[in-house]
């Protein structure tokens, strides 16, 4: 099996313990984590040879950075080392009624102000079977939407799946960029992962009967979407997670995976959360393992979605679960029981 190359940024995260609102203690837990980050993270975590590309400065912030995807396993060889600042997000974690909320002070990372010649992608994808990016890394600005094309040629050129997960992101572009710069990425890309609100955001392309501020998800509408992205662009697969926020606490969890020929719905899960952040990106990863082992859509979909279901219970923007662990729910036992 090849390895799997993940492309973005990797921030410094900020956060209050628990549930604090911001600065209601004087501390802040400092954690790392990033759209791609965390799909590698997971990766690594299931046993794939996990690849890691992006710019950090050479400081010890930098640094640090790094030695957290070292921790699992990433393989961060072909980060370049330059610039000055790491990007960092501040998250306040929300409950019940009140919603989590992040705020980004990210301009003129080290990714932010990459070069297109920093990356040498012919020999990146050397022995690559997989590369995934976000629709985050190109909203940074800067260079990265070339860049991110440059990655896409380079791929597509070697043969290399490409797998992009749209992730609109309203702070940091303007759905009329969005739409000019990924239309032009979703060129190269073969699978396309979306939620229940990028479609719409990016592309104008939304179900029917919907209202996800409501709490009330019209799931065979996404169908719909899914096959308008397929006929779109000419992606082999379309996945959407369907999230149905009943709080901030408590969610259900599903999602549908579509092949052009059949729409493989997962089973639906009751969530009480933890940390959701990463909870998409989680639901990537899992995707992408499935997808490298050759899993039927149905088995793949059931996993993904059971990975991300596992990811809400965890702490912080990394997936740490295993294999097993995904397997075990998918196949059913979802009593949270206590091991012994």
């Amino acid at each position: 099996m090849g390895k799997v190359v993940t492309f973005g940024e990797i921030m410094l995260r900020l956060a209050p313990n628990g549930y604090y609102r911001f600065f209601q203690d004087d501390q802040l837990q400092a954690t790392f984590g990033g759209g791609e980050a965390n799909v590698a993270v997971s990766l690594a975590n299931y046993g794939l040879d996990s690849v890691y590309v992006t710019k950090l400065p050479g400081h010890a912030i930098g640094q640090a950075a790094v030695n957290a995807l070292r921790y699992f396993g990433v393989d961060t060889s072909e980060i370049v080392r330059g610039g000055d600042r790491v990007g960092i997000y501040f998250l306040e974690k929300g409950a019940s009624q009140r919603g989590s909320v992040c705020i980004y002070d990210r301009a003129h990372s080290a990714i932010a102000e990459a070069a297109k010649d920093d990356f040498d992608w012919d020999k990146i994808f050397d022995g690559a079977e997989w590369f995934h990016f976000t629709g985050i890394t190109p909203a940074l600005g800067g260079n990265l939407p070339e860049i991110c094309k440059a990655a896409c040629e380079a791929a597509h050129k070697k043969g290399v799946t490409v797998s992009c997960d749209l992730n609109y992101r309203g702070k940091l572009w303007t759905r009329e960029e969005a739409r000019k710069v990924m239309t032009e990425l979703c060129k190269y890309v073969d699978v396309c992962i979306s939620n229940e609100e990028d479609a719409k955001d990016v592309f104008g392309i939304e179900a029917e009967d919907t209202d996800i501020y409501g709490g009330k998800l019209n799931k065979d509408g996404y169908k719909s979407v899914a096959r308008q992205l397929m006929e779109k662009f000419g992606f082999k697969k379309v996945a959407i997670t369907l999230r149905t926020s009943i709080s901030a606490s408590d969610n259900d969890w599903a999602g549908m995976l579509y092949d052009g020929k059949e729409y493989c719905f997962s089973r639906e899960y009751h969530l009480r959360i933890v940390d959701r952040v990463g909870g998409g990106d989680s639901f990537g990863g899992g995707l992408i393992y499935a997808l490298t082992n050759d899993y039927p859509t149905q088995d793949a979909i059931d996993f993904a979605v059971a990975a991300s279901a596992l990811k809400h219970s965890v702490e912080g923007d990394f997936n740490r679960m295993t294999v097993a662990e995904v397997k075990k729910l998918a196949g059913g036992d979802a009593s949270g029981r206590v091991q012994r």
